[in-house]
């Protein structure tokens, strides 16, 4: 778990002087796309909510400002999100 808590925090701003993991927080380790290596902090999320797919908005996948990059909970290691792809962004 130490090294999880090394990591840049999905949604830090990029001039931000702490960018890393907080106290108290927890957070999911986001593999492979657009956002490996980053930490999701999914303080207060309920167990449904752990279990279920997310689609996060970044600029830096294949459909630039406006896609989101999808990320789901690994089989056997729910502390590791995988990339499932990226999709455009639209009604949510």
């Amino acid at each position: 778990m130490d090294e999880l808590m090394r990591g840049r925090v999905y949604g830090a701003d990029h001039d931000d002087p702490h960018p890393g993991p907080r106290p108290g927080h927890v957070y999911r380790e986001l593999v492979a796309g657009p956002l490996d290596g980053l930490l999701l902090d999914v303080t207060g999320w309920s167990e449904h909510q752990l279990g279920e797919p997310v689609e996060l908005p970044t600029e830096i996948g294949a459909y630039g400002a406006g896609g989101r990059a999808q990320y789901a909970p690994r089989p056997g290691d729910p502390r590791r999100w995988d990339w499932r792809g990226d999709t455009p962004d639209g009604p949510a």
